[in-house]
């Protein structure tokens, strides 16, 4: 059995590698040649397509966005995991996450334009749509926490209460920073939803190009801007060059991410 399954495993990982190697050099091949100087002016315009503004918002609405998810998502890890009593409850919570992360974006988008466009009356935003995104998010930061947390030795648990410390106390003082790359993982999974989400922020922030001068005004993020460039059919070379852009821009911030959440490890 063990025969059979180790090639096939192989072959399966190959062919994985292989497709992912084939996305990657299809867009570079492709965006490569179309990246100009004119990529970067800072005022967009409808000649040189500039990158600049759309890059902009796609920091600011991952920033705000996690703000946002993180303490929301943590906190309800922590109840679910260490304070929920009742059984019912804890079921509740993950078939709610569960259903969460089923739905398709386009019915974020929907649910967003309805209620923080149209109820609450934020227009298209860029807080509306980092309100949306962080409902998206939720789930996966949610279920990763989860699963950290529950990760850790329950034996430092129970020493720390037997050495007098508060369950408090230890939550954050033992649990947390043990669990701590589990959570970091999810972070990063979050991120990559936000940075390449296009529905659900076409009907809640808008498709508008500017520099985010305020969470209440509209702008695009760089998967926004790709998906315009490319669906109006007349700069598809611009659109490939922006996913160049992006491409970059995601392996960058899991870099710094990466570098970010080693550091605060060896300090815990």
């Amino acid at each position: 059995m063990k025969k059979t399954f180790k090639p096939l495993i192989m072959v399966l990982s190959a062919i994985g590698f292989f497709a992912f190697l084939s996305v990657i050099v299809y867009i570079l091949v492709n965006g490569i040649p179309s990246i100009d100087s004119s990529l970067f002016e800072f005022k967009y315009t409808s000649e040189n397509h500039s990158i600049i503004a759309p890059l902009l918002t796609t920091l600011v609405t991952i920033v705000i966005t996690l703000l946002i998810a993180l303490p929301i998502g943590i906190f309800t890890a922590i109840y679910t995991t260490q304070y929920a009593k009742n059984k019912k409850v804890v079921k509740a919570v993950s078939f709610t996450t569960e259903i969460l992360a089923a739905i398709p974006s386009i019915v974020y988008g929907l649910f967003g334009y309805l209620s923080f466009v149209i109820f609450f009356k934020m227009e298209f935003s860029i807080i509306a749509g980092c309100m949306t995104l962080m409902i998206m998010v939720l789930p996966t930061i949610i279920r990763t926490s989860e699963e950290a947390i529950l990760s850790v030795n329950t034996l430092q648990r129970d020493a720390s209460l037997a050495l007098g410390a508060s369950k408090l106390t230890t939550i954050f003082k033992i649990i947390i920073p043990e669990a701590l790359p589990g959570i970091l993982a999810g972070v990063f999974l979050a991120t990559g939803r936000i940075v390449g989400e296009t529905a659900a922020l076409m009907y809640t922030m808008g498709t508008y190009v500017a520099p985010p001068s305020s969470l209440s005004t509209s702008s695009r993020t760089l998967a926004v801007h790709m998906f315009m460039l490319s669906s109006e059919g007349l700069y598809v070379d611009k659109a490939y060059a922006t996913a160049v852009i992006l491409l970059v821009f995601v392996i960058l911030v899991n870099a710094i991410s990466n570098q970010l959440a080693k550091k605060i490890i060896k300090e815990n």
